[in-house]
């Protein structure tokens, strides 16, 4: 049973940054119906602007803890931004167009954001410096979880309750939530539209440099195709939990980071991928709306 604990803890840490990255998918899903694929890059991005702040606080001498903070914020201000340049540039000219060229789109500036890292930061992966000192604290018998867990699992919480806060109790929430259930009469309502999708990409984005800084303090490393994987699996994530909903995104993600980590737990590690990716496979199959989703009924 402690074997197990133990599992789900680690799970749960890597699940929490699937959930991150999968709550930029659900949000611009939720408002445009899009998916956007560029969504692991800006993670990446946001993996590289939280690597060279911290470098350079560290050597100016802050503590860890300013270090940690001011990576972490200037990473999802830097990532919401481009967020931003991305839907403006790239999705905005395509609202009206056909679902097929926004998604060719999305991958182009996928590949943009891969190949404009690798051209500028080299294909090499690049060390994070250790911001915090990591230490092991029991919890019980054998089960053990490490400062970089509990700071994964604090960040996540913290950004969901602001997040939930923002959505539920701001102005622009509730216009995102208005835009999200029907776009048209939101505009009727005096609701600017394009304001409201391009701070839905800014905070998704956010959320994804978030996780790309926790990532880069978790493997110690960062690199320009870091985004792909990740990326994929955190779609997995949000599509399991009910694309469009942001409570699924959260729980599809640790759900999908508890079951790699005991695939991997009983030995068939090289099979983690397979598995996350036959998730998907199987929702789409046996419930394509995902475990919170519900299925709609579509006038034609």
């Amino acid at each position: 049973m402690e074997y197990i604990i133990q599992q789900v803890i680690n799970g749960i840490s890597v699940g929490s940054i699937y959930a991150l990255i999968a709550l930029g998918y659900t949000m611009v899903y939720g408002i445009i119906k899009l998916i956007n694929f560029a969504h692991g890059d800006v993670f990446m991005v946001g993996g590289f602007v939280g690597l060279f702040t911290a470098k350079a606080l560290t050597a100016q001498g802050f503590s860890p803890v300013w270090v940690f903070v001011i990576a972490l914020l200037l990473a999802m201000v830097a990532s919401g931004l481009l967020g931003v340049v991305i839907e403006r540039t790239a999705y905005k000219p395509l609202r009206n167009a056909s679902r097929i060229a926004v998604l060719i789109t999305a991958i182009g500036v996928s590949f943009l954001l891969e190949n404009g890292g690798i051209f500028l930061l080299g294909p090499q992966a690049q060390g994070f410096p250790e911001i915090v000192q990591k230490q092991q604290y029991n919890l019980f018998g054998q089960v053990q979880i490490d400062s970089n867990q509990i700071m994964i699992l604090l960040v996540t919480i913290i950004l969901m309750v602001v997040l939930q806060y923002i959505v539920h109790r701001t102005k622009i929430g509730k216009a995102m939530r208005a835009v999200s259930y029907d776009m048209e009469a939101a505009r009727l309502m005096g609701i600017n539209v394009d304001t409201t999708i391009s701070a839905t990409f800014a905070i998704g984005s956010a959320l994804a440099a978030a996780a790309g800084v926790i990532f880069g303090m978790t493997y110690n490393s960062v690199d320009p195709l870091m985004g792909i994987i990740p990326g994929l699996k955190a779609f997995v994530a949000a599509v399991l939990g009910g694309i469009g909903i942001i409570p699924g995104a959260l729980v599809g993600g640790l759900l999908l980071g508890v079951i790699e980590t005991g695939v991997s737990s009983v030995g068939y590690s090289l099979w983690r991928d397979g598995v996350a990716f036959a998730i998907l496979i199987l929702i789409l199959i046996f419930k394509p709306s995902g475990l919170f989703g519900k299925n709609v009924r579509e006038k034609v």
